[in-house]
């Protein structure tokens, strides 16, 4: 039984392609050299919460795979939050904030397993560094190699340290005609291949 609010209760984000490649503009020369990316689109719906912020813990946001070449264009519901909220300090393990990954261009994912408490293959940041904002007093930027993974997220929670997650649902038919399609644009090769995933945020409302 599904726990977690998924919005809207039926049914995957709407979003044209025309729509999608309007909102990647700044991010198109960059995009070229990635025949394969994935979207997420945070705030793509209304704050479901008492307050305009993003919602943790709720499938709320959209994620999108785009592979241009083989005319795919498939969104899904998504959530680009951690599930909690945990304050922190600092940088170490043990007294760091929860993360929350910064928008922008992140060009460091690959096809891989993730290793949580259920390990499954996934798309995993693998290549390089990326920037999160970790909860504090107050919010405070960090960069490095975190595992800010692309996941199967939970029934009872979004599964989420930080990590871009799909409902189980959805999950299947998302990592399936990702990795088909990565295997037509490059054969044996193809969980050698750099990804970029690339978050927006629409303004929450």
């Amino acid at each position: 039984m599904q726990n977690v609010k998924i919005i809207p209760a039926a049914g995957r984000p709407q979003i044209t392609q025309q729509a999608l490649e309007a909102m990647l503009q700044p991010h198109q020369e960059q995009l070229k050299r990635y025949p394969l990316s994935v979207v997420g689109i945070r705030g793509f719906f209304p704050s479901a919460g008492p307050t305009s912020q993003n919602d943790r813990n709720v499938y709320d946001d959209a994620l999108v795979l785009r592979v241009p070449t083989l005319n795919i264009f498939s969104a899904f519901n998504g959530n680009t939050d951690p599930s909690r909220m945990h304050k922190g300090y600092g940088t170490r393990e043990r007294t760091k904030g929860m993360a929350v990954l910064s928008t922008g261009f992140w060009p460091v994912y690959r096809f891989d397993k993730h290793n949580g408490s259920q390990p499954h293959e996934a798309i995993c940041q693998r290549a390089g560094r990326v920037t999160v904002i970790r909860d504090g007093d107050p919010p405070y930027p960090d960069t490095g190699h975190f595992g800010i993974n692309i996941h199967r997220g939970g029934y009872s929670t979004t599964s989420s340290l930080g990590c871009q997650t799909i409902p189980p649902e959805q999950w299947d038919a998302f990592y399936h005609q990702a990795s088909e399609a990565a295997k037509k644009l490059w054969g044996e090769s193809w969980k050698k291949q750099d990804i970029a995933y690339v978050l927006l945020e629409t303004g929450l409302s």
